[in-house]
């Protein structure tokens, strides 16, 4: 018995990677899984079907259940022909698994509006679109008085919630634009039954191996046999399957997980700040001796510590 018996789940970007790790170990659990994957290059031009049908193999070989698809995530329509696919091969669908992307990093000075639409469309859009299409599959469901224990697990990065990348502007905004909606999606599909999770996986995929400097540095290095692969894509399925499971009851939060650890990313934070405590207006002079002082105060970490006595003055 898996902990996905008869789940049926999709998997976008499932034919490389992070999604390959995520489609297998959820069939091996015992779900049966739609593979998606354009088979396009990093960049997302191109295409070729041999990734989903590839993985699609590796798991009837090892005695599951898997089909391939080739829909294009960022529009409505390859949204709704993926939702369409698993609902008319397996009956229903229960987990999105949403993890498709594209990278194509510049400047800001150079990042073309081509560029910046396609990598927002893939994954941004991307997200979006999967989950609202299988919303209208849900709904139904959830009126018709099913109890409908569905589950979206997203793709977040550390570019974009921890890290400041230059060059990535168009990845970051994308990757913390889908840890806010999967928040608020969280906050409005409990009512019908659905749970929305985000993973940030700290994982040797193609898009870390692309990234130049230290990061692609540390996904180049060779692990010494015997070792455990910190950035072994398949370190963070089991986490997603956990997410994927039906009796699980976690919504709304947003996991990074590399290697043996896992820590939980909250949203923006406030830190405690300086206030007028006295009939004054605020100045441009007192804005700059606030900022000043506070950021003494807080040195390393240049946030904000509560004391107001030089604020005011």
């Amino acid at each position: 018995m898996g902990q996905l018996d008869g789940r049926i789940v999709v998997v976008t970007g499932g034919g490389r990677g992070l999604g390959r790790s995520h489609a297998l170990l959820l069939a091996a659990e015992g779900a049966r899984v739609v593979v998606n994957d354009l088979g396009a290059g990093l960049d997302g031009q191109g295409g070729d079907g041999g990734p989903a049908h590839d993985v699609v193999d590796e798991i009837v070989a090892a005695g599951g259940e898997a089909t391939a698809d080739g829909s294009d995530i960022s529009t409505r329509e390859g949204a709704a022909a993926l939702v369409a696919r698993a609902v008319s091969t397996y009956g229903r669908l229960d987990v999105v698994v949403n993890n498709a992307g594209i990278l194509r990093d510049a400047p800001i000075s150079r990042l073309s509006y081509d560029d910046w639409d396609a990598v927002l469309g893939v994954h941004l859009r991307g997200h979006f679109a999967v989950v609202r299409e299988a919303v209208d599959h849900w709904r139904p469901r959830a009126k018709a008085g099913e109890d409908v224990r569905a589950s979206v697990i997203n793709t977040v990065s550390a570019s974009g919630t921890t890290h400041v990348l230059p060059g990535q502007a168009a990845y970051a905004a994308a990757k913390s634009g889908i840890a806010a909606f999967t928040q608020v999606a969280a906050a409005e599909l409990g009512r019908i039954g659905v749970r929305v999770n985000a993973v940030s996986p700290g994982a040797r995929t193609r898009m870390t191996a692309s990234t130049p400097g230290e990061i692609g540095e540390l996904m180049a290095r060779p692990v010494p046999a015997g070792e455990l692969d910190v950035f072994s894509p398949d370190n963070a399925a089991p986490l997603v399957a956990h997410l994927a499971a039906a009796d699980t009851a976690i919504t709304g939060r947003v996991f990074a997980v590399r290697g043996g650890l896992i820590e939980e990313l909250l949203p923006w934070s406030v830190r405690p700040g300086w206030e007028l405590t006295h009939d004054h207006n605020w100045t441009t002079g007192l804005v700059a001796r606030g900022i000043q002082e506070q950021d003494a105060l807080a040195a390393p970490d240049r946030g904000f510590v509560a004391d107001r006595t030089g604020a005011h003055a």
